[in-house]
């Protein structure tokens, strides 16, 4: 029986590049890509926030009359700031959730600001079942 005996291998000088020693190194570049790529997104983040997260126009329903295939009337309220308007985008749905109708209204601000209820019709393809304020932001 024979034996082999594993060596280390002995490279030519110069002839393969630099040998690795075995340890592996944390690469300076990439935590430092990372740290300024989260940086970014929290500012970015933050804006986004201060632009469309805040918001002084809070909708919300109060009901809808009896709709008709044409038409379905819906009541909602909205707090507006003084001084200013809101455009708000309705929408009417049938019984399975498709959207039947949409329509956008401006509303403004009472004297002092304030909450406003408000009725508006939006005109549908068929008979709806359920209204919606999708949204209310400042008029602009």
């Amino acid at each position: 029986m024979s034996e082999t005996r594993a060596t280390t291998p002995v490279f030519p000088p110069g002839r393969y590049g630099r040998r690795r020693d075995g340890r592996r190194r944390k690469p300076l570049t990439l935590i430092v890509a990372a740290t300024l790529f989260g940086i970014v997104a929290l500012g970015v983040t933050w804006s986004y926030y201060q632009k469309f997260g805040q918001t002084n126009y809070s909708p919300e329903i109060v009901g809808w009359n009896e709709p008709t295939d044409a038409e379905m009337v819906i009541k909602f309220r909205v707090r507006v700031p003084e001084g200013e308007s809101a455009s708000c985008a309705l929408r009417a749905r049938d019984f399975q959730g498709y959207e039947l109708g949409t329509r956008t209204v401006t509303v403004p601000a009472p004297p002092g600001g304030g909450e406003v209820e408000v009725t508006e019709s939006v005109p549908t393809t068929a008979r709806g079942v359920v209204g919606d304020v999708m949204s209310c932001r400042p008029v602009g």
